[in-house]
């Protein structure tokens, strides 16, 4: 059974930084692309970050890109994200999943809420 638990998440003042994590079980997590996607209030999905399966290539949102880092342990079957500089549009709750922007089959069931404010 596949499972993503996120943690890390909690409130945070605007310029302020948080790091997140995604553990995972129930599949070979070396062998995919993962996600982190993020929903705030009253809004859809948004894509955020993704890694290859390597670890090696990362791409970013415009409006996150140079902020965020997305990097993945597959020793360890963890995901991460390291937000520095939030501001509050970065509040949401944020998911990690299983696959490519469009294409991920899976995502955690609770996410980590993030929220930035002074």
């Amino acid at each position: 059974q596949v499972q993503l638990v996120e943690s890390g998440g909690g409130l945070v003042q605007p310029g302020g930084s948080l790091r997140l994590s995604c553990a995972t079980s129930g599949f070979t997590f070396s062998e995919y692309i993962m996600t982190w996607v993020r929903q705030a209030p009253g809004k859809g999905l948004e894509w955020v970050s993704s890694i290859n399966s390597g670890g090696d290539t990362s791409h970013y949102s415009a409006s996150v890109k140079g902020r965020f880092t997305i990097s993945r342990d597959n020793a360890k079957s963890t995901l991460y994200l390291q937000m520095n500089s939030l501001r509050s549009e970065d509040t949401a709750v944020y998911y990690c999943a299983q696959g490519g922007p469009s294409t991920f089959i899976n995502r955690g069931a609770e996410g980590t809420q993030v929220t930035v404010s002074s």
